[in-house]
């Protein structure tokens, strides 16, 4: 909208006042609408959204000015879609307030979905006790029905938050444990072993199918369930979380790739890769499942919300959900969306390209269930010294390069699976913890296999140099006809047409090399080339 000049005489004081008024509303108001017009034009291709949690639809949901507010921020901020959350810490959000909300939101022209956190549910665990429950606890199995089939009456589609697990060893806990069972109401389910990973995997994914899934379908066979899986994906097992039985049982799979600021002292010591790295890993497991991406502002800078937003994107989500509506409205929340905001129509044309096209590079192989050792997260330090990854939980057979780590041995086939890659010559990196625990030796000595020295700390290997680097990213690349000189802290996602994404994590500026084409790259800022 083009601005209007008023050329008036003192003498209109009052009037020009009221004017002036009128006319900045008009005008501040025009660049939100355009926004959310180019948010609804390419929502087919990505689309972001935000949550109401329970405690959000009571404080800012339950009056008409209060939705007034929040559909206008939604608005301004890109939004074609909000969850609103039926429960949350012990509390229940109101049946009228969750329907008046819903139905104004929808008018408003909104996609509007619900939303379940599983936190003081019932018998709180003797791990986490903030937010974890004991779900061998009858009553508290009751408790988890009720709560889905009360959300899935108002919704046709429920997404559950990260707390979906349990850490509890209490006696009850401990005996089923051992006596190798699974009990929900009158059925019994068999554990394979008695150690606790195993226990709480078969415990949760029966709940899921008794407690969560079938009562929902029950009350409304049209709606679908969404699991949220968080960041942990080293420690999924240990919780209860069963990636492949789970992301086979639920309708929908969401992926937490909030890594917030590396160096914050409360919530630090993420690199920025994890993002790219977990959405793209059980993006590889939920096929057509997967949705999209959620993070949050805690702990973040406007520059590290935007790396948060850039991750989400750069591993295929097909939507982006902004965590959570209140907190974006206090603390770093303001200035984060302030910054999303302003990149929003960036982002959508990254993800138009991105979501085109197939990525390319070095198959990094994380089975399933699978322990880290002393090499927890390799993955997203690797992705950050500049080895394009392609994040898989199946051996990589046909891999023209390939990354292992201690994660691999899950795997019983994967020394025999490793000598056959090996043999075939294809360039393999390998982690110093997993060649010191591969039986067959002889595989190590092969030229085409490089040895990294991670020396169990992970996050030592951004402290290496290019003298390091480039030649490791010449031979892992060679099989691609491609290369990348950079220091560490840049990342580099590569496509099957050759397209490429090269984005520096650095606090200063960078130069590096694509091929032949020198890349002169800003502070904490993203190039591409599309082709």
């Amino acid at each position: 909208m083009k601005r209007l000049l008023l050329v008036v005489w003192p003498a209109l004081g009052a009037w020009l006042i009221c004017i002036q008024s009128v006319i900045g509303q008009e005008t501040a108001g025009s660049a939100p609408r355009e926004l959310w017009d180019v948010a609804r034009d390419n929502a087919s291709t990505h689309r972001f959204s935000t949550l109401f949690t329970a405690q959000d639809v009571r404080q800012y949901l339950s009056t008409e000015d209060g939705i007034a507010a929040a559909i206008a921020w939604c608005k301004q901020t890109a939004l074609t879609k909000v969850y609103i959350e039926e429960f949350r810490d012990g509390y229940t959000a109101e049946r009228a307030t969750l329907i008046s909300s819903r139905d104004k939101l929808r008018a408003a022209g909104f996609e509007v979905s619900g939303c379940v956190t599983t936190t003081r549910v019932g018998k709180p665990s003797t791990g986490w006790k903030e937010v974890g429950c004991c779900y061998t606890d009858g009553a508290t199995q009751q408790k988890l029905q009720s709560i889905f089939e009360y959300a899935a009456g108002l919704f046709d589609e429920i997404m559950i938050d990260d707390f979906w697990f349990t850490d509890c060893a209490c006696d009850q806990c401990d005996a089923a444990r051992r006596a190798g069972a699974v009990r929900i109401d009158d059925r019994t389910y068999p554990v394979s072993g008695t150690n606790w990973e195993n226990y709480r995997c078969e415990l949760m994914v029966r709940l899921s199918e008794d407690k969560v899934l079938g009562p929902a379908r029950r009350v409304n066979p049209k709606v679908k369930v969404i699991i949220k899986y968080p960041q942990w994906y080293d420690n999924f097992h240990v919780r209860g979380y069963e990636v492949l039985r789970e992301t086979a049982d639920f309708d929908r799979i969401w992926v937490g790739t909030e890594t917030r600021d590396y160096n914050d002292k409360q919530w630090g010591g993420t690199p920025q890769y994890e993002g790219y790295f977990i959405m793209r890993w059980l993006g590889g497991i939920g096929g057509p499942k997967c949705g999209g991406g959620w993070y949050d502002p805690y702990g973040t800078t406007e520059q590290t919300y935007l790396e948060q937003a850039r991750q989400t994107i750069l591993g295929g989500a097909a939507e982006s959900m902004l965590f959570e509506y209140s907190s974006l409205l206090r603390d770093t929340g303001p200035k984060n969306v302030q910054a999303l905001r302003a990149a929003i129509p960036e982002l959508f044309k990254v993800a138009t390209q991105v979501r085109a096209r197939d990525i390319h590079g070095i198959a990094a192989y994380k089975p399933a269930n699978s322990h880290p050792g002393s090499e927890s997260r390799v993955f997203d330090f690797i992705g950050m010294l500049g080895f394009p990854l392609v994040p898989c939980h199946q051996f990589p057979t046909n891999a023209s390069a390939a990354f292992f780590s201690i994660h691999a041995l899950k795997d019983p086939a994967f020394n025999a699976e490793f000598a056959r890659l090996v043999e075939s010559g294809r360039p393999v990196l390998i982690t110093d913890g997993l060649a010191n625990a591969i039986h067959d030796k002889s595989s190590l000595g092969r030229s085409n296999v490089h040895v990294l020295a991670v020396r169990g700390d992970p996050k030592s290997l951004l402290l290496l140099g290019e003298t390091d680097l480039n030649p490791l990213r010449e031979k892992l690349l060679a099989p691609f006809k491609v290369s990348l000189v950079a220091p560490a802290k840049v990342a580099w996602y590569l496509f099957t047409d050759g397209s490429w994404v090269v984005e520096n994590f650095n606090d200063g500026p960078v130069s590096v090399r694509v091929g032949n084409k020198p890349v002169q790259l800003e502070a904490r800022t993203w190039k591409y080339q599309w082709n």
